[in-house]
């Protein structure tokens, strides 16, 4: 391992480096993901550098005292095989103290993240491609309004582990390849959703709501904004609704990873979570 190698928080611009990494690794991350992702911790992302070079990086965003989530955990292939991404791993789990940390794991790295004392969780699903037909529903999705983000963040409050008003703050403001909807009945939020451009069509998440029927609802409100290109989903596979959903509209299963735990693993309605925000921030 070179001498001048050190882990450190990520500067300003790096971020985007390592998207464009996670790019190249075929992660097909957002095309203005790191606002952000930068707002959900500006604290949580790092970066091995040799002198000023960055050569890996890992993220490990912290929701609160009792949560972290675990992602971009990348060496360049120029750098590995050299002990990098053990230092950075190290660094990044340190970074959590006490916290259960969970992540999305792909098949080939899952025995490495057991022997790190993550446990299996569940399976998520990606379905993907171009929808053939918009679902059927009795309700009616709005766009969300970035005056009106505290309903929705209380509502989001109730499904994912801890709180993260920055986050969607940021998240859901609309913008040029962004959207968000929220469906109500009787004046209560029963779902939102946002969609977002990303290198290779568009990817929708979260995902979350109270049953199918809302559910199908954001899905026709969100699905027009990609203008016929290919549309991608992170569903739980134990949500029979949401994966009957995907594939009613003509997506197929591309993708699989597995959401793991370092820790008690959080008490998630997966019933409610018909995509998940993003395998790279949870």
């Amino acid at each position: 391992m070179n001498s001048e190698f050190a882990v450190r928080s990520m500067r300003p611009g790096e971020l985007e480096l390592v998207l464009e990494w996670a790019r190249q690794e075929g992660w097909n991350p957002g095309l203005d993901d790191s606002l952000a992702f930068n707002e959900a911790d500006p604290s949580g992302f790092f970066v091995g550098s040799i002198g000023e070079v960055p050569v890996g990086s890992i993220s490990v965003v912290k929701y609160g005292e009792s949560f972290a989530f675990l992602g971009l955990y990348i060496v360049h292939p120029d750098f590995r095989g050299k002990g990098y991404g053990k230092a950075i791993w190290a660094a990044g789990i340190a970074s959590a103290g006490d916290r259960t940390i969970g992540l999305d794991g792909v098949a080939a790295q899952q025995d490495n993240y057991r022997k790190a004392g993550f446990e299996p969780a569940y399976s998520t699903i990606r379905y993907g491609g171009v929808a053939t037909s918009l679902p059927v529903s009795t309700l009616v999705a709005q766009p969300v309004l970035d005056s009106r983000l505290e309903g929705l963040q209380r509502y989001d409050s109730a499904i994912f582990p801890q709180p993260r008003d920055a986050f969607l703050a940021a998240w859901c403001t609309a913008r040029k390849g962004r959207r968000s909807a929220v469906v109500r009945k009787s004046h209560k939020i029963r779902g939102y959703g946002t969609i977002r451009r990303c290198y290779e069509g568009y990817k929708i998440g979260p995902l979350f709501a109270n049953d199918a029927d809302s559910a199908a609802a954001l899905l026709a409100e969100l699905i027009p904004e990609a203008k016929g290109a290919a549309v991608f989903i992170d569903i739980p596979a134990e949500n029979h609704e949401a994966v009957a959903l995907a594939e009613g509209i003509g997506l197929q299963p591309v993708f699989e990873t597995t959401r793991m735990y370092r820790g008690p693993a959080p008490a998630i309605p997966l019933k409610h979570v018909f995509g998940v925000t993003t395998l790279e921030l949870g």
